[in-house]
């Protein structure tokens, strides 16, 4: 049976995720300890105690840091922190601590207030706001500097960590040359070297990714594959799977940046279940633990430049899944999610949410966790998002991006669920509150840290705290 959201926090997974939550997080405030259950303490670190600066709620014994705020905090070159804070890696600090890299989803329309500033040698189109930065910070979280990684760009969501310590932000984006005024198109995936600042100039698109809405990306660390989700509907969006050629092997700095436009094979994902009944949309899955077997099929023109990737194919031809979200490497695999789905826009049983598995080992994908559809219920966890495993490589965070208010929540082996914090900045009004998404969860290399964001107004928190408290791992 599906958990609905109201039941998510203290059941556990039916088939269980497989994975389990190293760390924790808490509030500015203590309070009293996670209560028993049966004899036994509940999952996770108990609840969330509500923060009386109104900002950021969490358990009990632990605390945040702000790292940047749009708006406030300040670039090296003089300007403010972008806006709209999104997906994010940290990469060890040489002298300790952690460099951080995150997306600002930023686009034209938007007429932001404060965009990635459009810095000579660092930008793509010189009419997109959107790009990435770098934060240094220590190993207690605390600010150091930033600078402009990436700029010109649009509509940076989330992204993807290479194995060889470098970036990969995607543009959520299909604008062409010439709308909104922009010079050049849009749509594709960027490398950005967080400790190399040369290597970022003069920005230039990873063509052989495929040009389409990216959500994020994944390495596989063994193969070189890389496996990207896109966040598109009208028809919705699919799991794509590209192959360097031979002479790109071992992937490495620099590597993709040399790729021609068509280098290597760009394929779509087409799943059967084990009749070999094709499987059109993943919303026919119901039950965890469904599992489906994977074939690759070739996209005929991966530069869309006439009709868009997932246009190309009819729907007995590949696997569609609306709002594919965040992905990360983890368990010798990709996790993805799948974030919501509704009757009038997928075939299938609506839900509020699915994590998926891609085993590229026995190339299938298993359902590990799916929300139950509940109109009438915004108060719990929805809307699954940006989602990461941790430095150690054995918890999984997940960023809600649903209704009400937002949480980060996390998983243990026994497949408990259970809440690491809450956004309590309201950025609508009393009558009609409105809670931004988290974005970008993902852990310090030493695991002491765990860094989010909450994308508007735009705010990067470094949280910490009694990491070895948690129940029921």
């Amino acid at each position: 049976m599906d958990l609905s959201r109201r039941q998510f926090v203290n059941r556990s997974l039916l088939g269980g995720i497989g994975i389990a939550l190293v760390g924790n997080v808490g509030a500015v405030t203590a309070a009293a300890p996670a209560a028993a259950e049966n004899g036994r303490a509940a999952a996770g670190y108990g609840p969330l105690v509500p923060d009386p600066a109104g900002l950021l709620s969490l358990p009990a014994g632990f605390s945040y840091k702000i790292v940047t705020e749009a708006g406030r905090t300040k670039l090296e070159s003089g300007e403010a922190t972008p806006q709209k804070h999104d997906g994010m890696a940290a990469f060890l600090r040489p002298d300790g601590g952690s460099v951080i890299v995150y997306n600002h989803e930023i686009k034209v329309s938007q007429n932001p207030e404060f965009p990635v500033p459009r810095l000579d040698g660092l930008t793509y189109d010189p009419v997109s706001p959107g790009g990435c930065t770098v934060v240094e910070v220590d190993a207690e979280g605390n600010r150091i500097s930033e600078h402009v990684a990436l700029a010109g760009t649009s509509t940076n969501c989330a992204g993807g960590r290479t194995p060889w310590n470098t970036w990969l932000s995607c543009e959520e984006t299909e604008d062409k040359a010439g709308e909104d005024g922009q010079q050049f198109d849009h749509g594709y995936t960027f490398e950005v070297d967080p400790y190399n600042r040369e290597a970022n100039l003069n920005p230039k698109p990873i063509k052989a990714l495929g040009r389409f809405s990216h959500e994020a990306a994944v390495v596989d660390p063994n193969t070189g594959h890389i496996y990207q989700t896109e966040d598109a509907s009208g028809p919705n969006g699919l799991f794509y799977r590209f192959t360097p050629p031979a002479s790109a092997l071992p992937l490495g700095p620099g590597k993709l940046r040399a790729l021609g436009d068509d280098d290597g094979t760009f394929e779509a994902m087409k799943a059967a279940d084990k009749s070999g009944q094709h499987v059109d949309d993943l919303s026919r899955a119901t039950e965890v633990g469904t599992t489906y077997g994977v074939t690759w099929v070739a996209v005929a023109d991966r530069a869309a430049a006439t009709t868009s990737i997932r246009e190309q194919f009819a729907d007995d031809q590949i696997t569609r899944g609306r709002k594919l979200e965040g992905a990360w490497w983890g368990d010798g695999g990709t996790y993805f999610v799948c974030s919501y789905a509704r009757l009038e826009d997928s075939p299938g049983t609506p839900h509020d949410g699915q994590v998926w598995f891609y085993n590229p080992r026995n190339q299938t994908i298993e359902l590990k966790l799916r929300f139950e559809y509940d109109q009438d219920d915004s108060a719990h966890f929805d809307g699954p998002d940006n989602i990461t495993v941790s430095s150690r490589g054995n918890g999984l965070i997940i960023a809600e991006d649903g209704d009400g208010q937002q949480h980060l929540f996390g998983a243990t082996f026994e497949g408990q669920t259970y809440p690491l914090a809450r956004n309590e900045i309201n950025t609508g009004t009393e009558a009609e509150p409105e809670y931004s998404e988290f974005c970008g969860p993902v852990y310090s290399p030493d695991g002491n840290t765990l860094f989010a964001s909450v994308q508007n107004p735009g705010v990067l928190y470094a949280i910490t705290g009694p990491w070895d408290r948690l129940h029921g791992a």
